[in-house]
């Protein structure tokens, strides 16, 4: 009978992946202080940018190769559902325009 070739990733399918702590991820995270609150924020480059995701400043999506920032509170208390992937320009301008109701 042959041999059954089986990759890596199929042997920990059904596991759910271990929990990342918030600041894990690539590039280093800088803390950021505003009207808003203390948050730590690492930019994405968009080669980095492999998964879409939904702007809480504009509602719409952040599509894969897109540069972006990711942003979560300063005092990591919080969970990973606490990041929120933002475009550069709605995070650079939630002082003047607020998230969306959707996210908050």
């Amino acid at each position: 009978m042959p041999r059954r070739n089986r990759s890596p990733k199929s042997a920990v399918r059904g596991r759910a992946a271990p929990a990342r702590p918030l600041s894990a991820g690539v590039g280093s995270a800088q803390r950021v202080s505003g009207p808003d609150g203390d948050w730590m924020v690492r930019t994405v480059p968009g080669s980095q940018a492999v998964k879409t995701y939904r702007c809480p400043g504009c509602d719409h999506e952040i599509r894969v190769g897109t540069p972006h920032v990711v942003a979560w509170p300063a005092d990591e208390y919080g969970s990973a559902e606490d990041r929120r992937h933002w475009h550069n320009g709605c995070w650079q301008a939630r002082g003047r325009r607020g998230p969306t109701r959707r996210w908050w």
